[in-house]
């Protein structure tokens, strides 16, 4: 497993625990984060034994946002780029550190809840928008903030957020900049549930446990691209005919004979195919498009 600067990735029992890990900056995000989080996922994408990837946060917070610690130049992507040394500056290259986190996030073959155990601002609330399933402690701090500090929603949230949550909410969260509970973004349809601190970790676990002990690897990470590929098909015929492909090539893998076989001997199931060898081709059917063309 790699070695990580910013986060931690415990894995056990078939549930890794990815936990940002900067409490005294109360998790805020930078480059090494992005990167981190990046081999993560990569490395839970490659164990067949993880099923679920949960992410947190170390100590009081989930992410308060970007760093600001370079202060007023913290978003000048020329400056930065000046910094490091390269020879010329390519405004039409330079990629939101966020939004890469957020692609390889909506790529995971394994389903993501977010357990957001704190403040949740910025990119702390936009990196949560890929993942599946948000879960939250009560009266946690959240806020869509970009406008207020002069650059705009990132890490794929002008994609994600209204369709979690409609136009008009989107709209009002990211044009005001206002920070908000987590009680509105329950009520919002953004977060799944509240719990009391101490109950989050171990909600976000038996969620991931209904997960991996009854259902198939494979029949998950085709679900979650489907839903997540179909939130922009211009037609019911699109997802019919996807649906349709994956039905033909399921039903005659392991795993559907031991679904059946299985439920019909009141067991539990012991599903043979593995995400790692198994997935139908060509997989993924809508492969994501270059940065730039």
């Amino acid at each position: 497993m790699p070695n990580f600067e910013t986060i931690k990735l415990d894995i056990a029992k078939g549930v890794a625990t990815l936990t940002l890990n900067r409490p005294d900056r109360m998790n805020a995000f930078t480059p090494q984060m992005a990167t981190d989080m990046i081999a993560a996922f990569d490395e839970t994408d490659a164990n067949d034994d993880v099923r679920v990837v949960i992410v947190t946060g170390e100590g009081r917070a989930f992410c308060a946002g970007a760093d600001l610690g370079g202060g007023g130049a913290t978003f000048d992507y020329k400056k930065r780029s000046v910094e490091r040394g390269e020879a010329a500056f390519a405004a039409e290259l330079q990629r939101d550190g966020g939004g890469t986190v957020g692609i390889r996030i909506y790529e995971s073959l394994k389903p993501v809840i977010a357990a957001i155990n704190g403040p949740a601002v910025g990119v702390g609330a936009t990196m949560t928008l890929p993942m599946d399933i948000r879960l939250a402690v009560e009266g946690a701090k959240m806020g869509f903030v970009f406008a207020r500090r002069g650059i705009v929603p990132e890490t794929l949230s002008s994609y994600f957020l209204p369709r979690l949550v409609g136009v008009q909410t989107a709209m009002e969260w990211t044009l005001t900049g206002r920070v908000f509970t987590s009680e509105e973004a329950h009520a919002r349809g953004l977060v799944r549930s509240l719990h009391k601190p101490e109950d989050l970790l171990p909600a976000a676990h038996a969620l991931a446990r209904e997960i991996a002990d009854n259902t198939a690897p494979v029949s998950v990470a085709l679900a979650r691209r489907m839903m997540l590929d179909m939130l922009d098909a211009g037609h019911p015929m699109e997802a019919h005919r996807l649906e349709s492909r994956l039905m033909v090539s399921r039903g005659r893998a392991g795993d559907a004979k031991e679904g059946v076989t299985s439920f019909l001997e009141k067991r539990a199931p012991v599903y043979p195919d593995k995400v790692s060898t198994d997935m139908p081709q060509p997989y993924p059917w809508r492969p994501t498009p270059p940065f730039k063309e």
